[in-house]
């Protein structure tokens, strides 16, 4: 791998699977560091069998889920329940900085892996769990998904109108959140570790991290004790300075909180009397006359108002439509990336962030086929020798 990267000559062991992990190790791969997925057989990360898969690819990177959270890393694949594969992993963390793993609390111990086992082999080893509910508490032991995990915290609790059931979130908001924190996490500890030549161990809840994407929120209900109802809050439609209005051939959203954005939109509109009422809830008069101004134009012609009044005006777009506009292409945020030399080519999403130093690289590795880069351990019993995983060559591929 390039020396140039911020993060070049750190070394992840990931026994991960899905998208809470494989985040958390997709951003520290695309930032330099060495990630060896090590995998469960007989298949390895669950991922690998997602939908929608790449026609003609070879089957255990054809997942486009899979090559969308694992570029830039290594594979192989390794029985923990095994004294050898269970020797072969300790070696691993000899030499690594980092291992992350995604089991419930108490697997790992189990395995005989767990942080003060593998702290006896590496001393400055960080070892970061992600966990549904954490490592204590009284749901701990509880299987969940991210819908579990916002409902649990009260975050659904805001979704869908008045009176309405919940709706279901379009992305997994706790599953991406515990991600971030967890590589914020990793990161702090290794600073620490500079200082002190000690690692330590992380523990992160995807339920509690889905709380600190809404801190504003909960600092509102911390502070009075209650929760806005449903549909109530601003930021939960009960505003009509910050609402989604229907166009007339499709829809926009307006986001005029602040007086100088709402006074934008009200001249530009020509409707001044309307500045003294952004905070009007939807029923009232001024939410009446608001459906009926956004209505009157079409998605094109709010895109050329919000370009001449600075107002907090955008046209909903489809994911579709967004990944192949100017607004996402100009900042390299969906990168083209072959996954084999000379092989085809296919998009996938770039970390949002750029370091002018140690610029991120998404096209360092292609996602790696199952057990690539070890040694694989198959239902017989049989192995199967592979280059060592602990070298490196220049470009980050097993030497």
């Amino acid at each position: 791998m390039s020396s140039d990267s911020a993060l070049s000559g750190i070394r992840v062991l990931d026994l991960t699977r899905l998208l809470p992990g494989g985040l958390c190790t997709l951003v520290l791969a695309d930032l330099g560091a060495d990630v060896l997925k090590v995998e469960a057989p007989p298949g390895g990360d669950y991922a690998r069998g997602r939908a929608p898969h790449f026609p003609d690819a070879e089957p255990t990177t054809s997942s486009a889920s899979f090559r969308g959270l694992n570029r830039n890393k290594r594979s192989i694949v390794l029985d923990l329940k095994s004294a050898a594969d269970h020797g072969t992993f300790l070696q691993l963390v000899a030499e690594s900085d980092v291992v992350v793993e995604s089991f419930r609390p108490g697997v790992i111990d189990r395995l005989g892996i767990g942080y003060t086992a593998l702290a006896e082999v590496n001393p400055g080893i960080v070892v970061c769990s992600i966990s549904g509910w954490g490592q204590h508490g009284p749901l701990s032991q509880a299987a969940g998904h991210d819908l579990n995990y916002l409902a649990a915290m009260g975050l659904l609790s805001f979704t869908g109108g008045p009176g309405e059931r919940p709706d279901h979130p379009p992305l997994q908001v706790a599953d991406s959140a515990s991600g971030l924190f967890g590589a914020v996490a990793i990161l702090a500890a290794l600073q620490e570790r500079a200082r002190s030549g000690r690692g330590q161990y992380v523990d992160v809840s995807i339920a509690h991290s889905a709380l600190s994407f809404a801190a504003m929120t909960v600092a509102g209900v911390l502070a009075t004790g209650t929760a806005t109802p449903r549909g109530a809050g601003v930021w939960s439609g009960g505003a009509v300075c910050y609402q989604v209005y229907r166009c007339r051939d499709g829809w926009i959203a307006l986001g005029a909180l602040e007086e100088k954005f709402w006074a934008s939109w009200c001249h530009g509109v020509g409707r001044p009397d309307l500045l003294d009422h952004r905070y009007d809830g939807p029923g009232s008069a001024t939410h009446s006359e608001m459906l009926a101004i956004v209505e009157g134009r079409s998605k094109a012609e709010w895109a050329d108002f919000a370009a001449a009044h600075d107002c907090c005006l955008t046209v909903v777009a489809g994911l579709d439509e967004a990944l192949a506009s100017p607004l996402v292409r100009e900042r390299g945020s969906v990168a083209t990336l072959a996954h084999l030399p000379g092989g085809p080519t296919y998009d996938a999403l770039a970390l949002p962030f750029q370091l002018s130093r140690t610029p991120t690289d998404p096209a360092r590795l292609p996602a790696p086929a199952l057990g690539a880069d070890g040694v694989v351990t198959t239902d017989a019993g049989e192995r199967r020798a592979q280059p060592d995983p602990l070298i490196t060559t220049d470009s980050g591929g097993a030497g």
